[in-house]
């Protein structure tokens, strides 16, 4: 095993600067998919225990890009997760704590399951999915919502980087799908967790391209 006197981020950024490395690429028709942008993550000022800020214009990328997607006639998927009263469809992740803040005492309908109030979800056309585990893909219909789409590239947003997004990154990587992260749309509690979990997707499993790329690609999109 290779030591390392740098810093998890400083990891990241050699290898997101190394232009060598081949993509994935976009392919012919892309899905956003946000995943877990709910207050009980994205909050602070309201649950200081569980939500965080990695950048501060997070909501408003993910935003411009869900909107650009859906003007374009593109898929817009929405992810929250939340348990029963008793947590009873928690299962062994359920487990290991209980605490006000552990995961499974997120129920339906509370504030903590509730999407971030800036997001601009359009309920008539958008797929929002309650999920339990970490990816988007498990135990929900996104992998036939896609098929049904016809679509080939999945930018995945949202949060934790180290958690559900790398879950649902690696998922639909696994899926076929080609697998793109913006790195201003994701966000986690460390750095550390952050970095070397991006530093991780983009060896292996993704792209992680600045959101610029995405809006780029976007903007010549032609339905």
């Amino acid at each position: 095993m290779a030591l390392s006197s740098k810093t998890a981020r400083e990891i990241f950024e050699d290898v997101h600067a190394n232009t060598a490395r081949a993509k994935f690429g976009f392919g012919e028709r892309l899905a956003i998919v946000n995943v877990d942008p709910q207050k009980g993550y994205t909050r602070p000022d309201l649950f200081p225990n569980t939500a965080y800020i990695t950048d501060p214009k997070q909501m408003d990328y993910i935003n411009q890009i869900s909107n650009m997607a859906r003007e374009k006639g593109l898929p817009v998927i929405w992810t929250h997760v939340a348990y029963m009263n008793n947590a009873a469809d928690a299962g062994v992740w359920g487990t290991r704590t209980d605490t006000p803040d552990s995961l499974q005492n997120i129920k339906y309908r509370s504030d903590r399951h509730a999407f971030d109030d800036r997001l601009e979800i359009d309920y008539d056309v958008d797929a929002v999915y309650t999920k339990r585990m970490p990816s988007a893909f498990f135990e929900t219909p996104l992998a036939s919502f896609l098929t049904w789409h016809k679509i080939d590239t999945v930018i995945v947003t949202g949060g934790s980087t180290s958690g559900c997004v790398r879950a649902t990154a690696v998922d639909s990587l696994s899926h076929g799908y080609r697998t793109i992260v913006p790195i201003e749309c994701v966000s986690d509690k460390h750095e550390s967790y952050h970095f070397a979990n991006l530093t991780d997707l983009q060896i292996k499993y993704a792209d992680v391209v600045n959101v610029k790329e995405v809006i780029n690609w976007l903007d010549n999109y032609e339905v």
